[in-house]
């Protein structure tokens, strides 16, 4: 039975469709000029293990010339600074450079031979037919370890199709980056659907718009997803309500994210008690939560208080740039002091003054975990400082106290001393509390190593020991919050 055209194009589609991974697929031109560029099989690349840079860039222009495009010079320098080809290379950056198909179909004489770190192509104006053959071959050549796309707002179906395959296929892509692109109905299907099975750890989805159904689609395989560890939806207009319990559900079934930032969003009061709910049933999991400029106020804290002393996991909390004033510092107060997880706090810009700067110092004098504390661009004056200070007299955990480093609002010469005065009291007040903590571990690690020399001794005597591990140096991470 004959089939008409249009039913002669969907049988080609699917047949191409169901090709194993093993197997390239066939791509054709806007122009339907020619097929191309999917012949081989992947052991081309043990041969292009032997070949030079010379050699691969005498087949990329070799492959312009055939496809009718200028080799780009930007391409060309990175590929002359390769210095081994055996290992990855650290970037192929293509960031702002015009891809339409046949340059993309060039690029396959660079990828068969040379794999990359970062394949940076944010903003490369990727149509479909172009985006779709290109991150086909990344899927194919295992060409990137990260991959971004972000600022290519016409892939199409087919491009995020291509995108989804690549996701799923993919062995060592653990970073994904597709900011400022509206993932919306179909992308929102295909990214949910890779999310189910794909080994991403790191997923930037800034500025998405993924409020409402595309975030609703996408937490549905996040609640099942047992690889990603980092979570970025900032500037995505999340709202307080129907955003936010999406959110708290994720947090109460998903068991492996570690960090989830929602900078600049609308969650609100009313939205972190959903965030809280999902933290509650948290035993682990979260280690940062990055809730910078959303509209929080004091009234917020009272949700947050109640579920601090709870948590276990949460190691880095940024409250920066909320409305909390002085008195969400009396209401966050007693749970800071309860809680024994979080080492990382930030506090800037949240309109505090002398007054919860003192709050705050009673609670660093309580305080046994706490590492860095952020409380730049609030109006501390010299009390505040003070408070700070004389708190860190008692304190031996702070390293980081993060301040103005200019006098704020004194007119009087003398307050203005003070105040450099202070700061720098404090400055080596957290510098003794690195050097204490410092020795301790080094001491701690002399005994282990002593003990683990008596054990060799009992293994010599024919004693059974258990084996013992030295515990890790002091690391001065200094986390800080630049959302400035």
């Amino acid at each position: 039975m004959m089939m008409s055209g249009h039913a002669e194009e969907e049988e080609v589609t699917r047949l191409l469709g169901e090709k194993s991974r093993g197997e390239k697929r066939v791509s054709f031109p806007p122009d339907e000029e020619m097929v191309s560029g999917f012949a081989e099989s992947k052991d081309t690349r043990q041969d292009g293990d032997s070949r030079t840079l010379t050699d691969i860039i005498l087949a990329y222009e070799q492959s312009c010339m055939k496809l009718k495009v200028a080799p780009h010079p930007k391409t060309l320098d990175q590929i002359k600074e390769i210095t081994c080809l055996s290992n990855r290379a650290r970037c192929l950056d293509l960031q702002g450079v015009r891809l339409d198909y046949r340059s993309c179909e060039s690029l396959e004489e660079i990828l068969k031979s040379v794999r990359f770190n970062l394949i940076n192509l944010r903003g490369a104006e990727l149509e479909e037919n172009g985006a779709s053959a290109l991150l086909d071959m990344i899927s194919y050549y295992e060409s990137a370890t990260h991959l971004d796309v972000s600022s290519n707002t016409t892939m199409g179906a087919s491009g995020w199709q291509a995108l989804s395959r690549l996701l799923i296929q993919s062995g060592c892509l653990w970073r994904l980056d597709a900011c400022n692109i509206p993932i919306e109905d179909y992308p929102a299907q295909a990214l949910s659907r890779a999310l189910l099975s794909s080994r991403l750890t790191v997923l930037h989805l800034e500025n998405a718009g993924l409020s409402g159904k595309p975030l609703f689609t996408l937490v549905c395989s996040l609640k099942k997803n047992i690889a990603l560890q980092e979570l970025y939806l900032c500037d995505n207009e999340l709202s307080s309500f129907h955003d936010s319990m999406q959110l708290g559900e994720l947090l109460k079934y998903n068991r492996t994210l570690r960090t989830l930032d929602l900078s600049n969003n609308a969650i609100s009061d009313s939205g972190l008690e959903e965030l809280c709910d999902g933290l509650r049933v948290q035993k682990a999991g979260l280690r940062t939560l990055v809730l910078h400029n959303n509209q929080i106020t004091h009234r917020g804290m009272t949700h947050l208080g109640s579920v601090l002393p709870l948590l276990r996991t949460l190691e880095t909390l940024d409250l920066s740039a909320n409305d909390l004033k002085d008195r969400g510092m009396h209401t966050l107060k007693e749970a800071l002091i309860s809680n024994r997880s979080v080492t990382r706090l930030s506090l800037a810009a949240v309109g505090i003054t002398s007054e919860g700067a003192v709050v705050l110092a009673e609670f660093l004098a309580e305080s046994r975990f706490l590492q860095t504390l952020d409380v730049r661009k609030n109006l501390v004056l010299t009390g505040g400082l003070m408070a700070f200070a004389l708190a860190l007299k008692l304190n031996r955990t702070l390293v980081h106290l993060d301040l103005d480093r200019n006098p704020r609002e004194e007119k009087d010469e003398f307050l203005i001393e003070t105040q450099k005065t202070l700061l720098s009291r404090i400055s080596d007040l957290c510098v003794a509390n690195v050097a204490a903590a410092s020795e301790t571990d080094q001491r701690s690690a002399a005994l282990l190593t002593h003990d683990g020399d008596d054990d060799d001794d009992d293994d010599n005597a024919g004693e059974a020991s258990s084996p013992r591990v030295p515990t890790q140096a002091y690391e001065n991470n200094n986390p800080r919050f630049h959302h400035e």
